[in-house]
Order: structure tokens, then C-alpha cells, then sequence
């Protein structure tokens, strides 16, 4: 794998970027035609990011958890979202990013970060992963202070596609039934989060920009459940932990869903689930483990 490349395009432009190549024309063009036969992977990075205060109290306020002196655990995954919008729209990654989902994260915090603190965050993109529906790619990213690192995760992104009969995929995490709190979710909730995220995926801001993309409403950002069922999680949780979560259905806004979690049967950590209230729909299964 190269030197991690640098990336500084952020916000509409990067947003963009991504959207050329699935434009007739002019995603054939040079500079933004995908190397459809790509299998070698590459890594990205972004300049030195110091934690501030008002941007981590901004995040914590819309996903529930309490101001602290540190960061959310879920937190850092803001610092790396540039880089995994930068992989997808690489012409070295050989898909389209519009079209790609985000089916599983999963977060390693080794302790936690303090406001203040100067991060860097490097991600990188390994080869595709055949995926019974289609192919995944899973993007690795690892955030260090002074030379130690102190969060990693991985997020998998999945293109449908050609079906693979012979490929399996883990399917290890508990559905737990509800139990715990109603979250009401309103229609703006997608522009909020994104306000604060920089992730201004057009499925997420109204139910116009939506439906241009194939969906029938906007729909929540997946890093929003899952940053709210750890919220709910917070003071239950490790300072070193890992937390894994698979995406299931969308959750369309505005719309109430309803979180349950219970002790995992070893003793160390929580299993956790988001339905929609008042009915089987599954939108979020997850698991959190001390480390």
C-alpha cells in the first residue's frame, strides 16, 4: 500500500465528487472514471485536527449523551467521514459511491480522548469482500495522539449487485426486544446531524432530495442510531471498548423507534437493538464489549 494520500476537499464539493461517476459522460471521463478492475487498496489521510469543545458539545447535545471533558466514543467517527467519502470517490475505488451502503461499524476506543487533544486520522480501503448480495469494501480507520492510538474503527460499505450463493457473511449480533426508551425523531433531525457532521448525503435531508435517490422519505444517518443507543449505553460503558453494530432497515423521518439492551450472557458488556415503536421492523442490532 502507498503513502496515504492527503485530503483537504470537505463538504459539497467532496459530495460532488462523489456523484460524478455515476453521471452518464462525464463519469467516463479522466480523472473520474473508476478503475473498475481495482483490487490493490489505498490509504487516505487529513490534516492534524485538534478536538474543540463547541463542535464535541454541539455533537453531544443532538445524540443524547452528557457533556464531559472527553469525547463520545462515536465522536471521532466525524473526523474520519471526509476520508471515507474521500475512498469512495477515488478512481481507485472501483465503484460509484452514490449507491454504496453502510451495513456494519465497528468502533475499538482504547481510551478515551480529551477536548483539546491533536488527533490524526488516517483511512484505508482493503480489497473487495464477495457479500451474498452484492460486494463489500471495509474502510479502516485509525485515529492516534502523539504517536499512540487511542480509537480505530471499521466501517463496511456494501454494493448491491450480483448475487453469490457461496459467499457468508457473520451474522453474530442478538436482537433484543424493547425495553428501554422512545426516541422521537423529527422530519429535521437528518439536517441537523448533518449541520453538525458535515455529511449532507441528500437521502438524509428531505424527502425531495430523497426521493431522487430511490427512497420514499429522508432517512436518519446510520452513526446517529447508533451514536443515540450508545448514549443511552453511557455510563454503563468502558473507558476501553468495542462497539459493533450492523445497519439494518432505514429509519424514515420523521418516525419514533424504540431501544432495548440487556447484559451479554458473559458478563462483559451489553447487547443492544433499535426497532421501529410499535413493530417488528429492525433497524439497528448491537453489542458492546470491554476491552
Amino acid at each position: 500500500m502507498t503513502e496515504p494520500t492527503l485530503v483537504t476537499r470537505t463538504g459539497v464539493s467532496a459530495l460532488l465528487r462523489a456523484a460524478l461517476p455515476s453521471v452518464p459522460v462525464v463519469g467516463a471521463l479522466p480523472g473520474i472514471r473508476k478503475d473498475r478492475d481495482a483490487t490493490d487498496g489505498f490509504a487516505v489521510t487529513r490534516p492534524s485536527a485538534t478536538v474543540e469543545r463547541e463542535q464535541v458539545e454541539r455533537y453531544a447535545v443532538l445524540c443524547g449523551f452528557p457533556v464531559k471533558d472527553t469525547v463520545p466514543v462515536t465522536y471521532p467517527h466525524m473526523l474520519a467521514a471526509p476520508l471515507h467519502l474521500a475512498v469512495l470517490s477515488d478512481p481507485r475505488f472501483p465503484s460509484a459511491a452514490m449507491g454504496m451502503v453502510h451495513v456494519e461499524n465497528s468502533i475499538s476506543q482504547h481510551r478515551p480522548i480529551a477536548i483539546g487533544e491533536t488527533l490524526e486520522v488516517t483511512t484505508a480501503v482493503g480489497a473487495p469482500l464477495p457479500h451474498p448480495v452484492g460486494t463489500a469494501w471495509a474502510l479502516t480507520t485509525t485515529v492516534s495522539a502523539a504517536g499512540e492510538t487511542v480509537w480505530e474503527s471499521v466501517s463496511t460499505y456494501l454494493r448491491r449487485g450480483r448475487r453469490n450463493p457461496d459467499a457468508t457473511w457473520p451474522d453474530e449480533l442478538v436482537d433484543v426486544p424493547p425495553s428501554g426508551p422512545v426516541f422521537a425523531l423529527r422530519s429535521d433531525l437528518g439536517r441537523r446531524y448533518a449541520a453538525v457532521s458535515g455529511d449532507y448525503n441528500p437521502i438524509h435531508l428531505t424527502t425531495l432530495s430523497a426521493k431522487a435517490l430511490g427512497f420514499p422519505r429522508h432517512i436518519a444517518h446510520g452513526m446517529w442510531t447508533k451514536a443515540r443507543c450508545l448514549a443511552a449505553l453511557e455510563n454503563r460503558l468502558s473507558d476501553a471498548v468495542r462497539i459493533d453494530v450492523a445497519f439494518k432497515k432505514p429509519v424514515f423521518l420523521p418516525s419514533s423507534v424504540a431501544f432495548g439492551s440487556r447484559p451479554a450472557q458473559d458478563g462483559n458488556g451489553y447487547d443492544f437493538s433499535l426497532h421501529r415503536r410499535g413493530s417488528d421492523t429492525l433497524h439497528l442490532l448491537g453489542r458492546t464489549r470491554a476491552l
